[in-house]
């Protein structure tokens, strides 16, 4: 148990959690019970990951490639439990009234982002993890969303549930962003 302790400090995910309660209060001090807000969800969502991102590389990642230890479970676990805090962050929002969106779009969306932040701190390194979440939360948001499936692939974020590609295209990226994250680690 005391591996687990120095694993979640060194991610520093007590600061990661704090940060994700505070956007997590943020949110629900400023949401009104009106109609659903999926932009709104999907920006404290991709905060949420950011915020959480920059525990996928401790400080040595030198000593991680030398360790004796398997991180490949570790790191997958990790990624997937980045996930599952955000959503649950802002199901539990949801559950005290506000309205943001059906949980399956948070579950995709929560998906398809950690597997962004994990893809990120393998190609740029834990301090840049966020780089991708935010960059594809622009483009969803600001830029028009193209017509058929190529629209709902780009702009899987703001689509609603049950929308094939879009759900595909988040899947596909947790499953991509994980295992290249398990497997290679961060970037130094």
């Amino acid at each position: 148990m005391r591996w687990l302790i120095l694993y979640a400090r060194s991610r520093q995910v007590p600061t990661s959690a704090a940060a994700v309660a505070l956007v997590t209060l943020a949110l629900w001090a400023l949401s009104d019970p009106g109609p659903e807000d999926l932009a709104m969800a999907v920006l404290v969502l991709a905060a949420n990951v950011a915020a959480a991102s920059v525990g996928l590389g401790g400080p040595d990642v030198v000593l991680e490639r030398t360790a004796a230890i398997r991180w490949l479970p570790r790191r997958a676990a990790h990624v997937l439990l980045i996930g599952a805090f955000a959503g649950a962050a802002l199901l539990t929002v949801q559950g005290a009234g506000a309205r943001l969106a059906p949980t399956e779009v948070v579950v995709r969306d929560s998906a398809g982002l950690v597997g962004l932040a994990a893809l990120g701190a393998a190609l740029y390194g834990a301090q840049f993890a966020w780089t991708l979440p935010t960059g594809w939360l622009a483009v969803a948001l600001l830029v028009p969303t193209p017509r058929g499936t190529a629209g709902q692939v780009v702009n899987w974020m703001i689509f609603p549930p049950g929308t094939a590609a879009s759900t595909g295209t988040a899947w596909a990226l947790l499953v991509t962003g994980t295992v290249v994250y398990a497997v290679a680690g961060p970037r130094r």
